[in-house]
């Protein structure tokens, strides 16, 4: 483990132990927080400091998460440029954020969120689609490196006069909202912030680690190459209704950190219905999400047909249009279980852009809090992923196309399985620790190459 990032992360713990007063994740937006915690704080005061700051109108809420994941030699008679090393390996990574807000008026706020990460995922977070660190880009660094990954104006109008307690959300103030409301967002966000949301599995800071898990791998959701975009996004909910619309800028080039910036000739629209429900007096959600995505890519056919290696852009200036579905489930099953399902697809016949590379999708799996042995803060979770191509997507594999993700120079087509467990051990108020195994089976959707076996300590620490 890398000195420096052990002795980083032992400056944020110490820091963010100090005013913690929250702990578990209800899975409600990336990098999600934990829900208030009953137990006292570990400081007191520094608590209470932050529940007055937020009664004048300010919000400050912080983490820091330390990954650290290894895998064994594995059987790979070749490579490509994008393969995962056949050789042991390990490899962590490091972020630790603010959260600014301010109120500005009734139901209006800005909220600002600076944040420093630093390292890599596995093998430069390539050779998997299924990707095991969610925390991981594909542009990682040696070193901190310091950036803005949120900016928005946020509106909130209120349609009833009930009010409810909202979902535990790090980007917003605590405070209950009326249950009927429009919420309008502008700004630099995670397109996860609002949409395919799950209770059970949408956090890799706290929940699964997995891409798969955080969110639905056939889905090529808009961002940049560190995870966000820019555009504007209309909520309506009632309790059991809900329809949320959005806009959002496309990566210029494939998995670059630039964003197109002409809004015409690249974007994606996305439009997703909730429906919230009780069956047996428990909870539980159903959301359909669609989408389209226009971008500066290529098929498949045409890339195969010409230069198969003008992957970065359009050469002929022209675009591709991607559309998408999900179907995303949640059930509360007993007091402390809970399950979830994905189902995802694309049409599969243009490049994809920048999220992972998968053209269907399903997944499931469960959690479990620790009532029964004692432990009720704990929680373990076990779900698995396949993972499947189009045909086009195959052809363009096998021919010896490289993607932003994928590329073993050739393949020999099976889907990918990923199954991932994890056990989550609440240390004190907004600490937590936790050890993750995932099993990947044909990774990058290659038979000739792994089983690969992924082993993951992730620390956290938050207030």
């Amino acid at each position: 483990m890398n000195r420096s990032a052990v002795i980083g992360f032992g400056l944020w713990l110490a820091l963010f132990a100090a005013p913690a007063g929250a702990q578990h994740s209800s899975g409600t937006g990336a990098g999600a927080p934990p829900r208030e915690d009953t137990a006292p704080a570990l400081f007191e005061e520094p608590a209470a400091w932050l529940r007055r700051l937020q009664a004048e109108g300010w919000l400050l809420r912080g983490q820091a998460t330390f990954v650290e994941q290894f895998h064994p030699a594995f059987h790979s008679p070749y490579r490509g440029p994008n393969s995962l090393q056949a050789k042991p390996m390990q490899r962590n990574t490091f972020s630790a954020d603010l959260v600014l807000g301010r109120r500005l008026w009734e139901g209006a706020e800005v909220v600002v969120v600076p944040q420093v990460s630093r390292g890599f995922g596995l093998s430069g977070t390539v050779g998997i689609a299924a990707f095991p660190n969610g925390e991981a880009f594909r542009l990682g660094s040696e070193g901190p490196a310091a950036y803005v990954t949120r900016v928005f104006f946020r509106q909130t109008i209120g349609l009833s006069a009930d009010m409810v307690e909202q979902e535990d959300d790090p980007l917003r103030f605590s405070r209950p909202l009326p249950r009927e409301r429009i919420t309008i967002t502008l700004g630099k966000i995670a397109v996860f912030d609002i949409f395919d949301d799950n209770r059970y599995a949408h956090d890799p800071r706290t929940q699964f680690l997995n891409w798969a898990f955080v969110s639905a791998g056939a889905f090529d959701f808009a961002n940049d190459a560190k995870g966000y975009t820019n555009g504007a996004a209309v909520e309506w909910e009632n309790g059991i209704w809900g329809l949320r619309l959005g806009a959002f800028q496309v990566a210029k080039r494939l998995n670059s950190l630039s964003l197109d910036p002409q809004p015409f000739r690249g974007f994606q629209i996305l439009a997703q219905l909730d429906h919230f429900h009780s069956l047996g007096g428990r909870p539980g959600a159903l959301r359909l999400l669609g989408g389209i995505s226009r971008t500066r890519s290529q098929s498949y056919a045409a890339l195969i047909a010409g230069d198969i290696t003008e992957t970065e852009v359009n050469p002929r200036g022209g675009t591709a249009t991607k559309t998408m579905l999900v179907l995303n489930g949640e059930q509360e099953l007993t007091e402390d279980l809970g399950a979830f399902a994905r189902l995802s697809w694309n049409d599969g016949q243009s490049q994809s852009w920048m999220y992972t590379e998968m053209d269907w999708a399903i997944s499931g799996g469960a959690v479990l809090e620790g009532r029964r042995w004692g432990r009720p803060e704990d929680r373990v979770g076990l779900a698995v992923n396949v993972g499947s191509l189009s045909t086009s997507h195959r052809r363009f594999l096998e021919a010896g196309g490289i993607g932003f993700i994928l590329g073993d120079g050739r393949l020999s087509y099976r889907p990918e399985w990923v199954a991932e467990t994890y056990y989550d051990w609440r240390l004190g108020p907004g600490l937590n620790a936790t050890a993750d195994a995932q099993f990947i089976l044909n990774p990058a959707y290659n038979a000739d190459r792994g089983p690969v076996m992924v082993l993951s300590l992730r620390l956290r620490a938050a207030f």
